[in-house]
Order: structure tokens, then sequence, then C-alpha cells
């Protein structure tokens, strides 16, 4: 069975937005590119919101050949292209998802009976970047297997918060990490346990 990971970059004070939905507050540094690309690495299917899709399709294909992007984001945006992406919106249509036209459109209805049909299929990690309105609800219906937090050293003060309500399931810390560099260190959880 694969496993639903989640990936969420977060303030100390447990924001993943700013105020104003400001998403670039965030302490994204070269350690979040390059866990990113470390969990791309294990994954065969990334599962977005519409939101972050409409994001991720107007930003990483450009960092394929960008001059000044890293090698991590160069990295990235080539497994974001080969990647198997699965969108749950009501909202996007087919054909208006270029330039990842092959990404398959699930409807919110039909989201946890897909997911966890997807999550029965051989194959490697489903991963979960952004989409915070959609992982939460993937967790509030057990089907989260992981949360890995990239907590920053930055307190926003307002904004996004992480949990848009009390999840309600037990996590228990699998590891651990830093960064160096970086004062951002990543949590990994296992979720329901």
């Amino acid at each position: 069975m694969r496993k639903l990971i989640v990936v969420a970059l977060t303030s100390l004070d447990g924001r993943v937005e700013g105020p104003g939905r400001n998403f670039m507050a965030m302490p994204a540094d070269h350690s979040f590119d390059g866990y990113c690309a470390e969990r791309l690495r294990t994954a065969d299917t990334l599962l977005l919101g519409r939101a972050t899709f409409d994001l991720f399709r107007g930003f990483w294909p450009s960092m394929a050949g960008h001059p000044e992007a890293t090698a991590d984001q160069r990295e990235i945006a080539r497994l974001d292209d080969a990647i198997e992406k699965v969108v749950v919106s009501d909202s996007l249509a087919a054909g208006r998802t270029a330039p990842w036209d092959d990404a398959l459109i699930v409807p919110r209805a039909e989201a946890h009976a897909r997911i966890a049909a997807l999550k029965k299929e051989d194959g490697r990690d489903i991963l979960v970047f952004g989409s915070n309105v959609l992982w939460n609800d993937l967790l509030r219906a057990g089907l989260v297997d992981e949360l890995h937090v990239m907590v920053g050293p930055v307190a926003l003060g307002g904004g996004t918060t992480l949990f848009d309500r009390d999840p309600q399931t037990g996590l228990r810390l699998l590891a651990n990490r830093t960064f160096p560099g970086s004062g951002n260190v990543v949590l990994q959880y296992a979720v329901g346990t």
C-alpha cells in the first residue's frame, strides 16, 4: 500500500501563509527546496488542490532552464513535469491544465474514494505540497499517513494556520532533521498513532 505524505512549510507560530495569504513570507530557503526534491524522488504521484496546482504550473516549468535556478529547483521542475499529477477541484476544466495536460482532475465529491483507491495501487509515495484545505480534509478522513512539517525561524503573527481546525488525530514523531546553513527543521510524523 502506498503512503500519502503531506509536506508543509510553517512559521514558528504555525502559519502556512502570512497575512493576506502571502506565501512569500514563508521561510523557504535552500533547505526547503532540497527537502522537496528529496521527497519527489521517492514518489510517483503528486496530489494537489486547485490553487496550488495553478501556482505550480505557472512557476515550476520555467525553472527547468532558468539561469538563476539552483540545482534543487531544476530537479524539482524536472520531477514535477514527469510525475503523475492528480488535482482535486470542482472548477478546473480538462484542457485548462497546460503545460501539464496529463493532470487527472478529481471532483471533490469523489476525492476520498479516488485517493483511497490510489493508495491501494502499486507504486511509490503520493505527495501533497501546499494544498492546505485539501490535506486537512484528507487528514480528517484518515487518508494521510505521514505529515512532514518544515518549521522555519520566523513568527508571522497572522495568516493561514497549519491545521484549519482540530485535526483530532494522534501524531508519532518518526524523525527530526536540521540543515546546514539554515534555521529550518523538519519534523516527520506518522499519523494516527
